[in-house]
């Protein structure tokens, strides 16, 4: 007899893919939002002069800029409305998710299922809005320091310049709630993973220029786009991959009839912090730079040594890179993951690891299989962020996707795709019990 997987795959046809309104309606709700997002990252901030902008800009290359610019879509090199992207949300997410594992009020909403996860939503929201002011508030001051980018320095362009940045993150944080809500996929991250790929067309036109002019031979090119590929399939396999313990639930006899006995398992990732922990060690390293691109004519010596040693690609920067990579990966992986509540909700359902003592030793157990796999997760993030840097550095290898990058566009991709497959499996049902000729299809 065939598998549910195999008569699932027999039944699927582009006419079934076509009568899915829902999923349709969903793809285009998300494909809407997304213009919406990158055609702010092209709406200039009012009072800045874009010659200047662009002049002082090219001077901050290789620093956090970069990084914030890469995040953002391009917006902050044009200094759009968009500027500040979804980050202030996405750190008002860190900084909750912190907060519930220091205040007790907090970790009893978390515990108190969708009525405290709105609760909880809502104080991200309003931190949103406090790190986003603050931010503007800063970028404002620094863009005034900047020579003849500000047109009218003085209060009125700080104030108009906080509502404006303010308002573009509250405007990014609500379409990436409604694209969750009512599209396809993650709402905050499809924003990310729009803004890195909207560069590519800028890549490619830069790969071919430089074939153009003979600065990049063929092989180059080869070796090169082997290099993606090979790197992509890696992290494909990593993301995917699981840890899987075995939990069994015990039987219990209700009247005449024996219920219970089921086995079941419980998955834990590899790479549980996900993109996280390179972003946080990216931007703590350019750090540095960036302090001394602001004020390059009067850097002191101490300064500029330690900006010389940890620049893109330089041996101090790529240890310090992969080590910092690895202390984030286990601080975030604890902050998102507790073994004791997973012991515990074990417990409180009956369920435990065959062998291990339901509990405290429940606990130890999950705490020693996951530090055990987050040390391969990860060693799986460092090799693939110094990868990029090592191949362009060393190698002359045109790499302008980062590893931050090539991991956000993997993970939303399958991400995304899981969730069409599964609007499709949903609408695919019906036929499907037909098709088996089932009891309740005979009904």
């Amino acid at each position: 007899m065939p598998s549910a997987a195999e008569q699932l795959a027999a039944n699927f046809s582009f006419q079934n893919l076509g009568k899915a309104t829902e999923l349709r309606q969903r793809i285009f709700f998300t494909l809407g939002a997304l213009v919406v997002a990158r055609l702010g990252t092209y709406i200039p901030m009012p009072g800045i002069n874009p010659g200047e902008l662009a002049r002082e800009l090219q001077q901050q290359s290789g620093g956090l800029l970069d990084v914030f610019n890469v995040l953002a879509g391009g917006a902050v090199q044009r200094m759009a409305i968009f500027s500040l992207g979804i980050m202030p949300y996405i750190s008002a997410s860190i900084i909750m998710q912190l907060m519930t594992t220091v205040f007790p009020r907090l970790e009893e909403l978390k515990k108190e299922g969708e009525a405290g996860r709105k609760i909880i939503n809502q104080y991200t929201r309003y931190g949103t809005v406090v790190l986003a002011a603050v931010q503007a508030f800063g970028i404002a001051l620094g863009l005034e320091h900047w020579g003849h980018v500000v047109i009218a320095p003085g209060l009125f362009f700080r104030l108009s310049s906080v509502i404006t940045l303010t308002g573009g993150t509250i405007l990014l944080m609500w379409l990436g709630e409604q694209i969750t809500a009512r599209g396809v996929g993650n709402g905050i991250s499809l924003i990310i993973f729009a803004g890195i790929v909207a560069r590519f067309p800028q890549y490619i036109g830069q790969v071919f220029e430089s074939v153009r002019t003979a600065s990049i031979g063929p092989i180059t090119i080869i070796l090169g786009s082997a290099a993606i590929v090979a790197l992509v399939t890696g992290i494909v396999f990593m993301e995917r991959a699981q840890r899987r313990l075995l939990v069994q639930y015990p039987k219990r006899q209700v009247g005449n009839k024996m219920y219970g006995g089921e086995s079941s398992h419980l998955p834990l990732k590899l790479n549980v912090s996900g993109v996280i922990p390179p972003i946080f060690a990216s931007s703590i390293l350019l750090l540095p730079t960036t302090v001394a691109g602001f004020n390059a004519q009067n850097i002191p010596d101490w300064l500029q040594t330690v900006v010389q040693y940890l620049s893109h690609g330089q041996p101090l920067y790529l240890v310090l890179y992969a080590l910092m990579i690895l202390f984030f990966s286990f601080f975030y992986t604890s902050i998102v993951f507790n073994p004791e509540e997973t012991a515990e909700n074990l417990k409180k359902y009956g369920g435990f690891i065959p062998g291990i003592r339901p509990g405290k030793k429940t606990a130890e157990h999950i705490d020693y299989v996951l530090t055990r796999i987050t040390v391969v997760g990860a060693l799986y993030l460092a090799v693939v962020c110094l990868i990029p840097e090592i191949v362009t550095t060393y190698y002359g290898i045109p790499f302008y996707l980062g590893g931050t990058s090539i991991l956000i566009v993997v993970s939303v991709t399958m991400d995304t795709v899981a969730q069409i497959q599964s609007h499709l499996i949903a609408q695919q049902y019906e036929g499907l019990i037909k098709k088996a000729k089932l009891r309740g299809a005979r009904r």
